[in-house]
């Protein structure tokens, strides 16, 4: 079983700017918490050991917050000097994973996805990088991601209104040796990545209909704090 954790963690929240103070995103308040608590509680009933936070932008908000354990949950800092993109914060941060397979996500989405499911799917597949995929209508904020019959992906398509489609739900199972070696520190997971691997046909989507909310944008941020405090995810 997969027991470790990339949390990304090192948004500037520019777009929520107006409703938050100067802090990093994903210590936003929710419903009397900062978000990324919510994040990591997940992680530990999804049996995570060890989480790794890239962080960056007013680190030291998260770092005192959690320090090195937070309940069961050890652990580690990823820090960027600069911003890194997804893909050079995920390679910076794979130097503190010990295993070959670790999970990853954003420290400004919860996507509640059963990892130990994600992690079968991925091994089953041989894939390189396993995608949750979220099913999604009426929306033009997102990319949408196709898939064949075998649930491999064979395609990314840009940000434009579609009636309904799958979204990449920003959670992922990696192996280590996943990220192409040329790249240099700083790039970005989505275009650099994923684009450009679809062709050798290692990467595959799992479909998955559970809550998601990505609190980006102030309309989507104040849905959190209302489903959030109706609900068991506290």
């Amino acid at each position: 079983m997969i027991s470790e954790a990339i949390v990304l963690a090192g948004g500037y929240g520019t777009r929520l700017q107006s409703v938050i103070a100067d802090i990093p995103k994903p210590m936003a308040p929710v419903a009397g918490k900062p978000f990324l608590k919510f994040v990591l509680d997940y992680l530990i009933e999804q049996n995570i050991k060890h989480c790794v936070l890239a962080v960056g932008h007013k680190r030291e908000v998260i770092i005192n917050y959690f320090g090195g354990l937070y309940k069961d949950l050890k652990i580690s800092y990823s820090k960027e000097d600069e911003p890194l993109g997804t893909g050079g914060g995920i390679k910076q941060a794979l130097e503190k994973i010990k295993g070959d397979v670790c999970f990853i996500l954003n420290g400004d989405t919860f996507f509640k996805v059963d990892l130990a499911q994600l992690s079968e799917f991925h091994t089953e597949k041989k894939a390189g990088l396993s995608i949750a995929l979220k099913p999604m209508t009426n929306f033009d904020r997102y990319g949408t991601v196709e898939i064949d019959a075998n649930n491999k992906v064979i395609q990314f398509r840009e940000k434009k209104y579609v009636r309904e489609g799958l979204i990449n739900g920003g959670l992922y199972c990696m192996n280590k040796n996943f990220l192409p070696k040329k790249l240099k520190n700083k790039f970005s997971l989505e275009k650099d990545v994923l684009e450009q691997e679809i062709t050798k046909g290692k990467i595959f989507g799992l479909i998955n209909n559970n809550y998601f909310i990505d609190i980006g944008i102030p309309d989507d941020y104040e849905k959190a704090k209302n489903d959030f405090s109706r609900t068991a995810h506290r």
